[in-house]
């Protein structure tokens, strides 16, 4: 008798205060297959009040939401839903938004004009480890690596040519296995670079170390 493989649904939570965008988030969700809705909040007080007993696999949060913006509520709600991935699904473009987001906790960064796909593929890829971000954020964050590193005022951190490259790619929310791939090195190796890199930053997480890189004006390579 062959035994049916049980399929495991990934748990999305939303945040977010706009009823209609709410409800199509929502929809897309429960009409796609492997993945279960796991509750809808129009505020973060409400979030931050049922989420930690909820504990879903990832979360989509807007940043303008009344009372408490989405940024601060993810920087309170990441250090009690430590294994929870945050995906902010928002209007804002600028790198403010984009870095203060990545700084309190958050995986990845999407932009509200996507498709029903791409919102399912970034919840798969968030989901196994991935930091998806629409194209014009990737942009911007690998714009502002570059243009820091022209910079050389203020703190410093000396990372070498390749850990640039590795946290280059890991910005554009690649894998380890697929940074690897492009890399032609193995996934151990990979593992190694964002070692160092975290303890040169003095992080503890990939968006984090983007973060922080992104906003620092960098030394020279060695």
């Amino acid at each position: 008798m062959t035994k049916t493989k049980k399929t495991v649904s990934i748990a999305v939570a939303i945040v977010e205060d706009d009823v209609p965008a709410r409800e199509i988030l929502a929809g897309w969700i429960r009409d796609t297959a492997g993945f279960r809705l796991a509750g809808e909040y129009n505020d973060a007080e409400s979030a931050i009040a049922k989420l930690p007993q909820e504990k879903p696999s990832v979360v989509l949060f807007d940043i303008n939401l009344p009372g408490m913006n989405g940024i601060e509520c993810v920087r309170r709600l990441k250090p009690r839903l430590p294994e929870t991935q945050f995906l902010m699904v928002t209007v804002y473009e600028d790198a403010n938004h984009i870095f203060n987001a990545l700084s309190a906790g958050a995986s990845g960064y999407l932009l509200k004009q996507m498709r029903r796909n791409e919102l399912m593929d970034a919840l798969k890829d968030v989901h196994a480890g991935g930091s998806p971000m629409s194209s014009q954020i990737a942009r911007k964050v690998v714009q502002s690596f570059r243009r820091n590193e022209t910079e050389n005022n203020g703190e410093t951190v000396e990372l070498s040519g390749r850990e640039r490259e590795v946290l280059e790619l890991l910005a554009r929310g690649y894998l380890y296995k697929e940074i690897a791939e492009m890399l032609k090195i193995s996934v151990q190796t990979v593992n190694t670079y964002i070692r160092r890199i975290y303890e040169k930053l003095h992080v503890r997480s990939r968006a984090q170390a983007v973060a922080k890189y992104a906003n620092l004006p960098m030394g020279a390579t060695h």
